[in-house]
């Protein structure tokens, strides 16, 4: 079944020439995309992109059904335009914190799909570290945060979940298992160590506490969860990091899943005048 989302993706794929980048850009995943490629195509009987070595060509059917699908959402968009100033959705701001890695990979998809469907409602990301981001919604600064493993009363829409993974240089002893058999914290504890924070409190040094475990060498503390990556590489140490920060080149690294399997939320939560905003209440309910 074709909907919406499906066409928007086709044209971004159609604009960028590139699927992973269009599946970001709509907000849905790489193999996602390419699935409901797959699907539209067989739909329709007929190949709509060639895939050729660095980039996505449009086929000649492709190009016709590109124009169709252009005029199409742009009169749903107009549909939409006179729906959001009925409900008074034409302006507003919305001011939105989080910690960076998510404004680095789950943020941007979702936020540029509401700009689509919502241009008069501008939104503001603002980065902070997670206790920055709680203090700005208590404070009643920012409509909503992006607050890590959010607890139940605090009704969240949670937008992402995370495996904490292990990070070791390429030809480290640990490394000559399986991925799935992994590693343990308590293996990794007085091990030269890459400590990423993230911006977070909940980081490899409070699971290692919650695991009864202590990190005895830690020879160095980033905040940006990339560099881990690089200092793990150049042989410094060993690291933890969250599944979504893994670089897409991956040589000179060895990851290997955490035992036992430990996972982190996040969510969107409101302050009090975001519980009141409109546009706020808009972008949830989207999501």
């Amino acid at each position: 079944m074709m909907n919406l989302s499906h066409w928007r993706l086709l044209l971004a794929v159609a604009d960028m020439r590139h699927i992973s980048r269009a599946a970001q850009q709509v907000g849905i995943s790489q193999s996602g995309a390419s699935q409901a490629i797959a699907q539209i195509e067989a739909a329709l009987g007929a190949k709509l992109f060639v895939r050729e070595r660095r980039e996505v060509a449009v086929t000649a059917l492709g190009e016709q059904v590109m124009q169709h699908a252009r005029a199409m959402l742009a009169q749903f968009d107009a549909i939409r335009a006179l729906g959001d100033a009925a409900q008074g959705l034409n302006a507003g701001r919305i001011r939105l914190a989080t910690f960076p890695s998510v404004l680095a990979t789950v943020l941007p998809g979702l936020l540029s799909a509401f700009k689509r469907r919502h241009p008069g409602i501008d939104v503001v990301a603002l980065e902070g570290s997670d206790e920055e981001v709680e203090a700005w919604l208590a404070e009643d600064t920012i409509e909503l945060g992006v607050v890590l493993n959010p607890a139940p009363q605090r009704q969240a829409v949670i937008i992402g979940r995370d495996a904490w993974v292990a990070l070791l240089p390429a030809q480290h002893p640990l490394g000559r298992r399986s991925s799935e058999q992994g590693v343990a914290l308590c293996e990794l504890a007085d091990e030269p160590f890459v400590l990423a924070t993230g911006g977070c409190n909940v980081h490899a040094q409070s699971l290692a506490m919650q695991a009864g475990v202590t990190l005895s060498d830690v020879r160095v503390t980033v905040r940006d969860l990339a560099s881990a990556a690089v200092l793990v590489r150049e042989g410094l140490g060993v690291s933890v990091v969250p599944e979504s920060a893994l670089p897409s080149d991956q040589r000179g690294l060895r990851v290997m899943q955490l035992q036992p399997r430990a996972y982190r939320e996040f969510g969107l939560v409101c302050s009090q005048a975001g519980r009141e905003s409109a546009a706020v209440q808009a972008f949830l309910r989207e999501l």
